[in-house]
């Protein structure tokens, strides 16, 4: 196996375990959680919140990290901690203790994408780096499609999934420790990034998205389950079709170098407005639900591919840096926007909560790439 290839295999695994498992799969057995804990919806925003939270705290720490010590010891540290969070929430006895173990597990996701950035840029040609690191990225999908089928066959026993998610962790630290190399990835590390206009744009849309993205992440059970009366089954295959619909993110990096960041961006922002408004409102059909599920992963990861890009090209000589970046915006809005859908869906409703979040993934669309476009379709 070369080396490019075996990277991006590692990559794709440790991304599915640290995002699919250890940070979404959170939302998809929340109403079981809730069940057996009484959290309440403003609880469980707050969770979420504190989960998105500890991620933006590790992503900065990551890519600080990987400029310093490098790629591989920063990509097992992710998978060892995504282990102790999973293995946290599977022994929690309290909602205190659940708060914790979540907040541990979300803090991996933030470690584990800046050194897979570097180790992409010290390993692949560059002709092939935007592809392979989109591809990197939709190993989210990949996790949350095989968590739903996991939910499903063990009929919500959410302690013994988090426990075998937690096992599978630490395999990919051993894969991790073997497959990537040790680059930091930067010739101009350390300091603070320039916040010229660029960055400035893409920070703006990045928040506004995860902000919008926080309406199904963390309450498209809670949401199907008290809208449409699903159970643990429905609320199973729904995480499956947004699994296999995130795969589609994989050609973020294709579609980006032949139309540029602006017109994907824009394309798939509506969709993930449209998607929010199909699952959330309860006036589907179950299929439409499931097709709008399917719709707002290719749209969530397609999305996170244009940020991960616009970043990468925004600082090329420090692509941890730069992926942070965009990611961790992500995060800051995930963690305003999971609290607030709470307090939205707790006083006015579920259907108020869900056509406001539309609207604010929309409004991300209002900042353009600019020469980051030309730059990314080069």
């Amino acid at each position: 196996m070369s080396p490019a290839l075996r990277v991006g295999a590692t990559g794709f695994g440790l991304i599915a375990v640290c995002y699919g498992f250890a940070r979404f799969a959170f939302g998809l057995f929340l109403p079981q959680i809730d069940g057996d804990l009484s959290l309440g919806s403003s609880l469980s925003g707050i969770i979420s919140g504190g989960a998105f939270a500890g991620y933006c705290i590790a992503i900065v720490a990551s890519a600080v990290l990987t400029e310093r010590i490098g790629a591989r010891q920063v990509a097992v540290g992710a998978a060892l901690v995504a282990a102790a969070g999973m293995t946290g929430i599977a022994l929690a006895p309290s909602p205190l203790v659940l708060a914790v173990a979540v907040v541990v597990a979300g803090s991996s996701t933030g470690l584990a994408s800046p050194p897979m950035a570097a180790a992409v840029a010290a390993a692949v040609h560059k002709s092939r780096q935007d592809i392979t690191n989109t591809v990197i990225n939709a190993g989210t999908s990949a996790g949350v499609a095989f968590s739903g089928p996991i939910a499903l066959a063990i009929a919500g026993q959410w302690r013994l999934a988090f426990g075998a998610f937690a096992a599978v962790a630490v395999v990919l630290a051993a894969a991790a420790a073997a497959s990537l190399p040790a680059s930091r990835g930067g010739k101009g590390a350390g300091g603070l990034p320039p916040m010229n206009g660029q960055v400035i744009r893409l920070i703006s849309a990045s928040f506004l998205m995860g902000a919008a993205s926080t309406a199904l992440w963390s309450f498209g059970g809670h949401l199907v389950s008290q809208q449409l009366g699903w159970g643990p089954t429905g609320t199973g295959i729904l995480w499956t079709c947004i699994g296999a619909g995130g795969i589609a993110g994989a050609w973020a990096g294709t579609l980006i170098g032949r139309f540029g960041l602006d017109p994907v961006h824009w394309i798939f922002l509506g969709l993930m407005a449209a998607s929010i408004l199909a699952v959330g409102l309860g006036i589907a059909t179950p299929a439409l639900a499931l097709i709008g599920g399917a719709l707002f992963g290719a749209a969530y990861v397609m999305l996170t591919g244009v940020y991960l890009v616009w970043g990468i090209h925004a600082l090329p000589d420090r692509p941890a840096t730069g992926l942070m970046i965009g990611f961790l915006t992500i995060a800051f809005g995930q963690t305003a926007g999971a609290p607030l859908f709470g307090f939205l869906m707790a006083g006015p409703g579920a259907g108020s909560a869900v056509t406001c979040f539309s609207v604010v993934a929309l409004l991300a669309g209002a900042f353009r790439a600019g020469s980051a476009t030309k730059s990314a379709a080069a």
